[in-house]
């Protein structure tokens, strides 16, 4: 990594706090695939699929409540 990169990381700090709001607002899908195999053969494949979000990012506007989820 050069120093302009590292450089870059560094100045840029956010709290913990305000990662988990931006996560929850937005939401985030986190995906994956494990394979069991013997000898280059195929026996189990699982996919795996998550998704994290709060409540009122994922319900339709409710036009009674002003809009909000």
């Amino acid at each position: 990594m050069t120093d302009a990169v590292a450089t870059s990381y560094d100045n840029r700090q956010i709290a913990l706090v305000d990662l988990l709001d931006r996560v929850l607002a937005g939401g985030v899908v986190i995906t994956g695939d494990i394979t069991l195999s013997i000898a280059d053969v195929d026996l189990v494949v699982v996919s795996l699929r998550t998704l994290i979000s709060s409540v009122g990012s994922l319900l339709p506007p409710d036009p009674a409540t002003g809009g909000e989820g």
